[in-house]
């Protein structure tokens, strides 16, 4: 199962959202489309992907079963993987 969490500096953008919280790429996609939707942001294009990696972390199988690789900032960090 693919999971999301968000990064604590665009918790603002994501009132409803805990920061850091591992939980179902599934369900906080539907959180995010529910919000645009009830502000009614829904004029603005919606993108190819919901979820903006820049926000939100990821683990686990992507959608078509490829597992998913964490993105680090520093080549120091993907060597402790």
């Amino acid at each position: 199962m693919r999971e999301a969490r968000l990064r604590p500096e665009f918790a603002d953008l994501y009132p409803t959202l805990t920061p850091g919280q591992w939980e179902a790429a599934a369900r906080i996609a539907e959180v995010v489309l529910a919000r645009l939707l009830l502000l009614e942001i829904s004029e603005t294009p919606i993108q190819e992907r919901l979820l903006n990696e820049e926000h939100f972390e990821f683990r686990g199988e992507t959608p078509d079963g490829a597992p998913r690789i964490p993105r680090t900032s520093r080549v120091a960090d993907r060597d402790e993987e």
